[in-house]
């Protein structure tokens, strides 16, 4: 079979750049923070051999995409119009929509805005949260008393950045190693940041790294960052309150396409009350919910941790759905 390529195209009036593989129905795969289309390394050739046309963008803001300056460039509307653009600009009308993390939301959205194009959707780690009718999420997290959140963190302009960009690789294996299921227990990565701490102060560099992550891996994650940096990264948390009043006219509408939802149960996501609670309710606001595949002792990068897992699932879902 022919090996993964890479190319630029221009969609939505950026440059993204593409890993692909195989022929067949397209099938887009949607990264997260603060990964690439790299995470997908493994599922690209499983799910080009069972017939399908597989891309992986880096996203906006990563990698060897555009990654424009401004916070405002940021929002779930230009994310979703990047995933319609792109489907278009490769000659297509419809496409199965995989995201894991920050990519499971576009993802998500995508299959909410246009079902008509995005015709079976799967996201990875964070499940689908229904908008709130009474206030933004950053405002009721305040409400709470969790201003201490990680999003809080991640929206003060410049110091999460200064913080990552010390040692792109340090900042780049605790992250991975520390968010995974190998992470030593009660050294797991904290959603928490007190004041005057920065988000990877709770762990130390870790002295090697578990089976399924390599130091060559980190490299590729690391040079891609000195040359972009994170600011687009961190410019998706900064739209988080503006994606609330955004998606407003999508209040109380469900995602209508078929659905698969996958997860490490050691994922700190899901295991928060309030990540449980969104987890139980999801078949609420995706009707057509097939399954959710939990996999036993795996974390938040649950496609690079378990790759074969995550690959049979996807392909049990888009054989009985979105067939080759």
């Amino acid at each position: 079979m022919d090996k993964a390529t890479q190319r630029d195209i221009q969609a939505n009036g950026i440059t993204l750049h593409l890993t692909e593989m195989g022929r067949g129905p397209l099938v887009l795969l949607c990264h997260g923070w603060p990964e690439l289309a790299y995470s997908w390394r493994h599922q690209l050739p499983a799910l080009a051999r069972a017939g399908y046309h597989v891309v992986a963008p880096d996203m906006r803001g990563y990698g060897g995409s555009s990654a424009p300056q401004s916070v405002e460039a940021y929002a779930i509307t230009d994310l979703v119009g990047d995933m319609v653009a792109l489907v278009a600009a490769l000659g297509e009308s419809r496409a199965a929509i995989v995201g894991h993390d920050w990519g499971a939301n576009v993802a998500w959205h995508a299959a909410l805005m246009r079902p008509d194009l995005f015709q079976a959707v799967v996201g990875l780690s964070v499940p689908h949260r229904p908008r709130h009718p009474g206030a933004a999420p950053m405002a009721l997290l305040r409400a709470a008393g969790t201003d201490d959140f990680y999003w809080f963190h991640f929206n003060r302009e410049g110091v999460p950045e200064a913080e990552f960009e010390r040692d792109i690789a340090s900042a780049m294996r605790r992250v991975l190693v520390y968010g995974s299921g190998d992470a030593p227990r009660g050294a797991a990565l904290s959603l928490r940041v007190p004041p005057g701490q920065g988000f990877l102060d709770g762990c130390s560099d870790p002295a090697e790294l578990p089976p399924w992550l390599s130091e060559a891996d980190i490299e590729v994650f690391a040079a891609a960052f000195r040359k972009s940096g994170f600011r687009g990264a961190f410019n998706w948390y900064r739209n988080i309150d503006r994606n609330w009043v955004l998606t407003a006219p999508f209040q109380g509408a469900t995602v209508r396409p078929p659905a698969l939802f996958i997860a490490g149960t050691r994922d700190g996501v899901i295991a928060s009350a309030v990540g449980r609670k969104h987890l139980e309710q999801l078949g609420e606001s995706v009707p057509n919910l097939r399954d959710k595949v939990l996999i036993g002792g795996g974390g938040h990068w649950i496609q690079q941790e378990r790759p074969a897992e995550v690959s049979a699932a996807l392909l049990r879902f888009l054989a009985a759905d979105y067939p080759a």
